[in-house]
């Protein structure tokens, strides 16, 4: 005699892996479209009040570098090296935190570590 499975029963945790596997796939594609998207956009970051700005692109590359006519003083090199630094590091958190907030909406708030 052969033992009867219920309606539903067979199909379950075979049903259930499947929709978990195409929902992790959509997923990964969302976030393969968010990385191209942040890849195209532009990210701005200033410092000394604005006598110096800084925009990256989402590879962190720089796009422009501009500078006011009066921070530029050979005698304080280093202070505009500072400046300089700051924007371009301000340019990388706008990056970040626009890529955390995408990120939040995709995900529901779960992380996944390394994956920016």
């Amino acid at each position: 005699m052969k033992a009867r499975v219920p309606n539903g029963m067979g199909k379950g945790p075979s049903n259930n892996m499947n929709q978990m596997l195409k929902q992790a796939q959509k997923m990964q594609d969302q976030i393969t479209a968010l990385q191209a998207d942040l890849e195209q956009r532009e990210f701005n970051g200033t410092a000394g009040g604005g006598v110096v700005e800084v925009t990256i692109n989402g590879k962190r590359n720089v796009l422009d570098l501009k500078l006011a006519p009066e921070i530029v003083n050979p005698e304080e090199i280093e202070d505009l090296q500072d400046l300089i630094k700051a924007a371009f590091n301000a340019a990388v958190d706008n990056l970040d935190e626009v890529s955390d907030a995408e990120m939040q909406k995709l995900t529901g708030g779960v992380s996944f570590p390394g994956l920016f």
